[in-house]
């Protein structure tokens, strides 16, 4: 992977292809790695640029709480340091968040934009403190414990008996996860405002991706507007992790997305 450096952080990203620009965004406790099933399906066509965000993956984790504005900041000095003028930016659940801060900041920047399994609300009370359990949870247990508990809900119901190799691969890279990055970032979520305005005032294209057995951010959160200019997708028996569960499918939605907007 290449690398930046971000406010004397290191940010490392992999950079595919050729053509028109798209930012692909894991979610929390993945990485780049998330999106090697679907790059080699756009990049024959389009230059995907894929970072692993502040405190995932190769990338470096300062301690701390992080928030979802530096995070999407580190990606705006990325595409700086890439000389990218303007690309599409495409947020997989944590992605997302930094997705919106970065569309509701830096839409100059930006050709459309995009939710995959993701959505504009706030955490709940409840998700709040879900995620204050998550932080205890990864300081008291460990980052191996945490993943075991938090990727196989990630996907559709049944997918550990017939293809358990995804959920290993998931687990894989949740493990690579550095503790005090998982936490910083679960504290981000926690602190997000709700951005639901973002999408709906937008005059962007907007992309919505929803799975039809998501248990995270299920099709009713994810399509929190419906304007002319968002383009909204269901992916039947996929969960969380459409990008892994059904790339060919993601990827025809992504291109005919950029086809149309």
């Amino acid at each position: 992977m290449d690398k930046v450096v971000c406010d004397g952080y290191t940010l490392c990203y992999a950079d595919r292809g050729e053509g028109e620009a798209v930012v692909l965004l894991h979610g929390f406790c993945g990485s780049s790695a998330y999106w090697e099933p679907l790059v080699p399906l756009l990049s024959g066509s389009l230059r995907c640029i894929v970072p692993d965000l502040r405190g995932h993956g190769s990338s470096d984790a300062p301690l701390g709480a992080y928030s979802i504005e530096q995070m999407a900041d580190d990606v705006l000095k990325l595409l700086d340091e890439l000389n990218v003028e303007k690309a599409t930016m495409l947020g997989h659940s944590m992605g997302g968040y930094v997705t919106l801060s970065f569309a509701q900041r830096y839409t100059s920047r930006l050709n459309g934009f995009g939710l995959i399994h993701s959505t504009g609300y706030a955490d709940d009370e409840a998700g709040k403190e879900k995620r204050l359990k998550a932080v205890s949870t990864i300081q008291t247990e460990g980052m191996t414990a945490f993943i075991d508990g938090l990727i196989p809900g990630l996907f559709a119901p049944g997918t550990a008996k017939s293809r358990p190799e995804l959920i290993q691969k998931a687990k894989e890279i949740g493990y690579l996860t550095p503790p005090q990055g998982a936490a910083g970032a679960a504290l981000a979520m926690r602190e997000r405002p709700d951005r639901r305005d973002v999408i709906s005032a937008s005059a962007l294209p907007v992309l919505l991706v929803a799975g039809e057995h998501d248990g995270i951010a299920p099709p009713e959160k994810v399509f929190s507007s419906d304007r002319p200019n968002i383009t909204k997708a269901t992916i039947k028996g996929a969960g969380h992790m459409s990008m892994m569960e059904t790339p060919e499918e993601l990827a025809g939605i992504v291109r005919s997305f950029l086809k149309e907007s």
